[in-house]
């Protein structure tokens, strides 16, 4: 791409601009002070026209009249209507092209009755003020021009300032060195609007390059602890094969059977775990929800149900009201399942979970508490991240791959809500999990 220097582009066209502007003026001027000097010259002969129509009126003598008329720039010639010439103007300066002439007939009294007068008003002395004037004209542009050439390219090197300032910084940013900013004086100038636009643009692109590290640095501990929860599983299946396959025909029944249920447990815990993986896969991709109205007291109920086949040591209670939101049922199910789990897996031998279902303006809320250790303050924002385990006794399950609160939390920002932990009602204990939904 053919590029031109911008200060140069500038300077050229503001000085031919200002050029053009100061040339304009000067013929203007010129041709306002040619038009004044016109007028002034009429008005002059005019003067003069009435004065001799006046004197010819009191019927003075010829030459007391040309006295009067005949004076500095303006002569004049006077023919009686008897032939009689007089005057100071001969007719051959009639036709120069330096003076401006003037014929009237007079009507009055005596001599001047009929007579007729030629005046004639010198204009050298007018046309010589006018070629100084083109000349002041003509050199006052050309010195303003020159000033222009000289001073313009100063002028702009210093209102482009900026601009240099811009390009410094992004060659900086460029070889590596960020956290600058230009930060303008100015926001409310042109400029000013650029630079703070460019400085908006660095926010962006350093804010995005800071998370696309984390990302990938997130991406990386996710691979590496995926790896390493799928060797588990992955080891014990292959030791208990290969025990398996190393059995002699006489080996115990029982022992056999044994060591293929832990096959099939270390099997069934491996497929959890890549099923887990495959959800996060499909929620970073964007769930696909199949949304239907859905009474969430009624979906709560029937997994509290469920639970209490499971957990028969557990008192579990529904409250609240019936609350109608658009939602996917078996994803939501799928959230209400990994919830009660958690709340059950938290307490020792006994306790109490509470579900209740309420409507808050457009919002949906489920509210799962349990009597368990609870959730320190400083975790309740990590749990939702993926492969995290508290360290306390919260997740008691040796099985538990920390990936089923992210993936909770997953399908309720894909329904366009939120799941989130709080801290229980004064004088209780316990973990108090809320997910967030819209209703339809």
């Amino acid at each position: 791409m053919k590029t031109v220097s911008l200060r140069r582009r500038v300077t050229l066209t503001t000085a031919t601009v200002l050029g053009a502007v100061l040339i304009v003026v000067s013929l203007v001027v010129h041709g306002l002070f040619a038009v004044a000097l016109n007028r002034s010259q009429n008005a002059v002969l005019a003067d003069r026209v009435q004065l001799a129509q006046q004197l010819a009126g009191q019927g003075i003598s010829p030459t007391d009249l040309l006295t009067r008329i005949d004076a500095r720039s303006v002569r004049a010639r006077l023919v009686l209507a008897d032939g009689r010439t007089f005057g100071s103007l001969n007719a051959q300066h009639e036709d120069q092209s330096t003076v401006k002439t003037r014929h009237v007939l007079l009507n009055g009294r005596g001599e001047l009755d009929h007579a007729r007068m030629t005046l004639q008003l010198d204009t050298k002395l007018l046309a010589g003020a006018q070629s100084k004037l083109v000349g002041v004209l003509a050199g006052t542009t050309a010195a303003a021009l020159l000033v222009i050439v000289i001073g313009l390219p100063f002028g702009i090197r210093r209102a482009l300032a900026p601009l240099d300032s811009m390009t410094v910084l992004a060659r900086e940013i460029a070889h590596g060195r960020r956290g600058r900013r230009l930060s303008p004086s100015r926001p409310d100038t042109e400029l000013g609007r650029t630079a703070t636009a460019f400085d908006e643009m660095l926010d962006a692109l350093e804010g995005a390059e800071a998370r696309a590290q984390a990302s990938a640095e997130q991406i990386r501990t996710f691979v590496a602890d995926a790896a390493h929860e799928l060797r588990t599983p992955i080891t014990g299946i292959r030791a208990i094969a290969e025990a398996v396959l190393q059995q002699p025909p006489d080996a115990d029944p029982d022992a056999s059977l044994q060591m293929q249920l832990l096959l099939v447990r270390e099997a069934q815990r491996a497929g959890r775990l890549v099923d887990d993986l495959v959800d996060l896969a499909r929620i970073d991709a964007g769930l696909p929800l199949r949304h239907t109205p859905t009474d969430l007291y009624d979906l709560a109920d029937a997994q509290l149900s469920r639970m209490r086949l499971l957990h028969g040591d557990i008192e579990f209670e529904l409250a609240g009201d019936h609350v109608v939101a658009a939602i996917d049922p078996e994803r939501v199910n799928q959230v209400l399942l990994n919830l009660l789990e958690n709340a059950c897996q938290a307490m020792p031998d006994s306790g109490a979970v509470t579900v209740r279902v309420g409507a808050f303006s457009n919002l949906a809320e489920v509210t799962i508490s349990d009597t368990g250790p609870g959730v320190p303050p400083g975790e309740r924002e990590r749990i939702f991240d993926r492969l995290v385990r508290l360290d306390q006794a919260r997740d008691r399950r040796a099985d538990g791959s920390g990936l089923g609160l992210a993936i909770a939390h997953g399908i309720a920002r894909a329904h366009g809500g939120d799941l989130i932990c709080l801290d229980p009602p004064p004088g209780q204990h316990g973990a108090v999990f809320v997910l967030r939904l819209k209703i339809a």
